[in-house]
């Protein structure tokens, strides 16, 4: 090998070494956008997942159980969604129980009439919409099975707990129809997420969830139509995020505020829940960066 060939060499060899450290480091290319940062919340727990394909996306307790509130009425809806044969438009007499029950616990309502029949479709509405606990009744009173009332309230919270059992939750407990409990209704966010998740494959649970007010016109004793006050959905992302389709608020002395969410962008869905934050203001927050945190990580 003469000179020149030696130092041809030499330089091949420093060229090949150079760029084998600026390959390595990533020099010779744009750099990769940066994941953003998972977002601080202030909710005891939270969770998020793409909808499409149930990967996580959050995670913040979100296998630890915590008391539910009204998000209970997701699941009450989605037993009563899974009956056989279900008639939407079969009427249900409402009774004085229901109205006793909301005054004893002064629980929100959609404010309905004794004596009034109301069918199923508007009850799921009145349901999730105001997030009526006398709607919860009634529903868990006519599905429910049995002799009595509370044996067929007692039915359909087993209903409950079974649906849950057949979802593989581990962590999820109900004793009663819409979140007033009695120490033994509980979830997880993964947890409410995943029963969310699976209500919102029916077509019916996805057009209530969804909608932001709703007039039910029922039959009163004398066969009469009351046309009853607007209901308005609790879920304020509804006018405040683009692209929300639900489900649920929640609140309560010990559940604080809660909130199970789904959103739709660009053909892909984020839904997840918060568990016990602060405010009514907070959890829709909480939610918020959670959304915006799921859709930058899809």
């Amino acid at each position: 090998m003469n000179g020149i060939q030696a130092i041809r060499l030499r330089r091949a060899v420093g060229v090949a070494v150079t760029t084998g450290a600026v390959l390595a480091s990533g020099a010779l290319y744009a750099a990769p956008a940066q994941a953003a940062s998972a977002p601080t919340i202030v909710a005891k727990g939270g969770y998020a997942m793409n909808n499409g394909n149930g990967k996580s996306l959050y995670t913040k307790k979100a296998d630890t159980p915590l008391s539910t509130g009204s998000t209970t009425k997701i699941m009450t809806a989605k037993v009563v969604l899974a009956q056989k044969n279900l008639n939407l438009d079969a009427k249900v007499t409402i009774q004085m129980a229901y109205s006793d029950y909301i005054v004893k616990h002064n629980a929100s309502s959609a404010r309905l009439i004794v004596g009034d029949k109301v069918t199923v479709r508007q009850l799921l509405y009145g349901l999730m919409l105001p997030s009526g606990c006398d709607a919860a009744y009634a529903l868990a009173d006519k599905f429910g099975t049995g002799s009595t009332r509370s044996a067929r309230v007692k039915s359909f919270i087993g209903k409950m707990n079974s649906e849950a059992k057949k979802l593989g939750l581990a962590n999820t407990s109900f004793d009663s129809f819409d979140g007033i409990g009695n120490g033994k209704n509980y979830s997880t966010p993964r947890d409410l997420t995943k029963i969310a998740s699976s209500a919102m494959k029916s077509s019916t649970f996805r057009s209530i969830v969804k909608t932001k007010k709703y007039t039910a016109k029922t039959v009163t004793k004398t066969g009469g139509t009351r046309t009853m006050a607007p209901w308005n959905n609790t879920n304020t992302l509804l006018s405040s995020y683009s692209g929300t389709i639900g489900v649920k608020t929640g609140s309560g002395p010990e559940a604080k505020y809660c909130l199970v969410f789904a959103a739709t962008r660009n053909g892909k869905t984020v839904i997840g829940t918060v568990l016990a934050s602060t405010s009514a203001t907070q959890r829709e927050t909480d939610a918020k960066r959670l959304l915006s945190y799921g859709f930058g990580k899809i």
